[in-house]
């Protein structure tokens, strides 16, 4: 689990400060060899590990894969996570069930249960790891926004972040009468389109779906005119404040706290669902002139959040996902463009060149071509090699 060495090379009066009002992660019984980790770090789990001790209050986010044994492949399953919000010298329970490979964590509701844990917890040191402190600046800097109880809001009320949806079908099809209506399956399609007709059609189970906020379809407001409609879509503005007074008029820089919620579960999640939502979000944001112009907090926060993301993102992932129809630079190329307007404040103006410079610089993306010429550049050809 955690290396013994992370306590060794912290800071003496931080080691006191986290031994004295960290929280404990008891969690018993998880097989040798599951993926597990807390917040920006995993390890595979050995044989003597029972939790983690000296976690900093607050927000954190533990995920696990559970895994086969070496004899059958070792090969690791789809992960879960959540969200925990953990109070000085807390202690969580929770123990492992085989039957459905998860923690059942109803442990944490029985107090005496609880506190035969914390009577023993000098015994159950040796089998406690660290919280990998070194970490905690990066985790920091990627939830600044997400408060516990925006978290609590957004996560499924299942209170687990699945890379995989827990579907079921529409038709829950329990008498034969209804199953005899269905398509049948005992003969050869004639067409993908009729064997794709023939596939029951699946939903999300209840409870498990992620609570994003819903992004308008349309940009523009009821009954607006050619003229508005076409300012509504070039400028996403009111798309944005409507989703603002929806869901947090009171705080707006929550707004954020979603965009960072939507990051950590595709990248520490494996959620895609998460990434979508942060490229709609991000889409959102980054089109929206007459709210950039007017809301200086709000987008100075999201440089912020955008620096620290994109530095936890590895290089090649830009191939493979983001560079599809070159979002991320068409969308940015946008932002800094309503940035420099004159009607922006000057510090948010000065911090989008900083920030497209820093861009420029660390993924040679030139924001200045035309939009069907910013694709990310992070490999080079081979010598002699074309495309057409």
């Amino acid at each position: 689990m955690a290396d013994s060495r992370s306590v060794v090379d912290m800071d003496p009066d931080v080691a006191r400060r986290l031994f004295e009002e960290g929280a404990f992660l008891v969690l018993l019984g998880v097989p040798k060899g599951t993926l597990l980790g807390i917040d920006c770090k995993s390890w595979q789990v050995g044989p003597r590990f029972k939790g983690v001790k000296m976690i900093p209050p607050g927000l954190h986010f533990l995920h696990y894969c559970s895994a086969n044994p070496p004899s059958h492949g070792g090969e690791l399953g789809p992960k879960t996570g959540l969200f925990l919000s953990l109070k000085p010298r807390e202690i969580v329970l929770a123990n492992w069930d085989p039957k459905i490979e998860d923690l059942d964590f109803s442990a944490s509701q029985n107090e005496e249960e609880l506190n035969r844990i914390r009577s023993n917890l000098k015994d159950l040191d040796p089998f406690l790891g660290p919280y990998p402190y070194e970490v905690m600046r990066k985790w920091v800097s990627l939830t600044d926004h997400l408060r516990c109880e925006l978290a609590n809001n957004l996560q499924p009320l299942s209170g687990r972040v699945c890379a995989f949806s827990d579907v079921i079908p529409e038709l829950q099809l329990t008498h034969t009468e209804d199953r005899a209506e269905q398509p049948r399956n005992d003969q050869a399609c004639q067409s993908m389109k009729e064997g794709l007709d023939r596939l029951p059609k699946m939903k999300q189970r209840e409870g498990t779906e992620l609570r994003f906020s819903v992004i308008p379809e349309k940009t523009y407001p009821p009954g607006a005119s050619p003229a508005e409609i076409t300012k509504c879509s070039m400028d996403f503005s009111y798309a944005l404040e409507t989703v603002l007074e929806k869901n947090y008029s009171l705080q707006p820089l929550n707004l954020l706290g979603e965009l960072q919620f939507a990051f950590v579960c595709f990248l520490l999640g494996n959620v895609y669902e998460g990434f979508e939502h942060w490229k709609h979000l991000l889409g959102l944001l980054c089109r929206s002139e007459e709210s950039i112009q007017k809301r200086k907090e709000l987008f100075l926060g999201l440089i912020s959040v955008l620096y620290h993301q994109l530095g936890e993102i590895p290089p090649d992932f830009f191939v493979d996902i983001v560079s599809q129809n070159n979002f991320l630079t068409s969308t940015l190329q946008d932002f800094f463009q309503f940035a420099s307007g004159p009607g922006v404040d000057g510090t948010l103006r000065k911090r989008a060149e900083k920030f497209k410079a820093h861009l420029t610089k660390k993924f040679n993306w030139d924001f200045e071509a035309d939009l069907d010429d910013c694709a990310p550049v992070v490999v080079e050809l081979p010598e002699g090699f074309t495309v057409n």
